[in-house]
């Protein structure tokens, strides 16, 4: 199956779920990411989701991350470069949906990519060997290509792993951990 048809099967799946079964899958993710040995790091990537694309909803992960009193960092999208600048996200940081409907701060206090511990990262499907589709653009390939070797990668979906194989290519950066709302993946 290629990546283009991946895309469409998932957003598919996804368009067919209601707000409340968002929110209740949103939850179990967040719930089974307690699970895992991750919380003693200093600084944690996570993205802000896109309603339109029913992605999940982190502001569980963020509402924990706020009660272990952890840095959060958050990212803008440059669509020139498909690059992203991180920022820490504090009380007064102001968010601004951009053109493709992606909450992104407007500006605040910058975060290197190497001081990243942990990356949440959004996808729409992946397979048993920790390889992740996303939008297509590559913004979270080149980003995580960037990051210290030890730093975890940890997709979050709603869905389990697609039995289809599906191409990959140099560029691709596999996942440390995928987290379903019924199981956690580890590669």
């Amino acid at each position: 199956m290629t990546k283009s048809e991946l895309r469409k099967k998932y957003k598919t799946l996804r368009k067919e779920l209601s707000t409340e079964s968002i929110e209740d899958l949103s939850l179990s993710i967040a719930n089974k990411l307690l699970q895992l040995d991750i919380w003693d790091k200093s600084f944690y990537h996570i993205f802000l989701p896109i309603e339109e694309q029913k992605e999940v909803n982190t502001e569980y992960i963020l509402n924990i991350l706020a009660g272990k009193d952890k840095n959060i960092v958050i990212s803008k999208s440059n669509f020139e470069d498909y690059s992203m600048t991180h920022y820490l996200l504090t009380d007064s940081t102001k968010i601004k949906k951009n053109n493709y409907n992606i909450p992104e701060p407007i500006d605040g206090i910058e975060i290197s990519t190497p001081q990243i511990d942990i990356v949440f990262i959004p996808l729409l499907a992946f397979d048993n060997k920790g390889n992740r589709v996303g939008y297509g653009k590559g913004f979270y390939d080149r980003f995580l290509s960037h990051c210290k070797p030890e730093t975890l990668k940890i997709g979050l979906s709603f869905f389990e792993t697609e039995k289809e194989h599906f191409e990959t290519n140099n560029n691709d950066v596999t996942l440390d951990y995928c987290v379903t709302p019924n199981v956690i993946f580890h590669f």
